[in-house]
């Protein structure tokens, strides 16, 4: 079955830069594990993506429609169709002072904000320092070895799927889902009821649902609390007042 614009599919990848052979994102734990970009906090499972919405880089959004369901396929992006090629001007050599006012030590290959842009400490010298604010995969090739895992067709899993998309640290399964016509209930798990930027992901959930599935009129999200009761050991015999 050929990919189509629209479609709700699931990725596995691993994506590397074709100069230096660095793997700089995957969604599989043993790879990440053994290249050294493991991140405790990262979701390590197939990606959702909607082909055609620009959820990864156009070229391989672009790609995926060349893709077949289980078969392991490598797409190469050059520069000029993954992050650009390096700009000279974007990189500036800055006072050390700036830094040492913020109370910061700048260091080779540090990643930082700076004057509200992101950038990358390249070299520090005598007095100065040299900042790259070019993307950091400016001017690189990009590998991305990439499997379709699965195309999701059922309206039902398309939309626990795109919940999970804004609510990762939460088991899909969990969520309890009804949905008709126009209508559709999410009652949230009680591991997500302190989520921090709920109301934020729970606005990107509706609005998802609403671009994906226009007959949907309604979302509402149900949490509810029970009253937990106390176990018999825990109840202590009132004292009888002594006559």
């Amino acid at each position: 079955m050929p990919i189509r614009k629209g479609d709700f599919i699931l990725i596995d990848y691993i994506a590397k830069v074709k100069e230096t052979g660095e793997v700089f994102d995957t969604t599989i734990e043993n790879v990440a594990k053994e290249k050294g970009t493991f991140d405790e906090n990262g979701a390590y499972e197939p990606m959702l993506v909607v082909v055609g919405e620009g959820w990864v880089l156009k070229s391989l959004d672009d790609a995926l429609s060349t893709l077949k369901v289980g078969k392991s396929s490598t797409i190469t992006i050059p520069p000029e169709k993954g992050f650009g090629p390096r700009d000279p001007k974007k990189i500036k050599l800055l006072s050390i002072r700036s830094f040492k006012k913020q109370k910061v030590t700048p260091i080779p290959g540090m990643q930082m904000e700076v004057g509200g842009k992101s950038a990358v400490i390249r070299s520090v010298g005598a007095g100065r320092v040299q900042v790259d604010f070019n993307p950091p995969l400016a001017g690189r090739t990009l590998i991305y070895d990439l499997t379709i895992k699965k195309v999701i067709e059922n309206e039902k899993e398309k939309i626990r799927a795109i919940i999970h998309r804004r609510l990762p640290s939460v088991e899909a399964e969990e969520f309890d889902l009804k949905v008709t016509k126009t209508k559709t209930n999410i009652e949230l798990p009680k591991d997500a009821f302190y989520i921090e930027g709920l109301q934020f992901a729970k606005r990107g959930i509706v609005n998802d649902i609403y671009k994906f599935f226009p007959e949907i009129k309604t979302v509402s999200f149900i949490e509810t609390f029970k009253k937990t009761r106390p176990k018999a050991a825990d109840v202590k015999p009132r004292k009888q007042e002594s006559s």
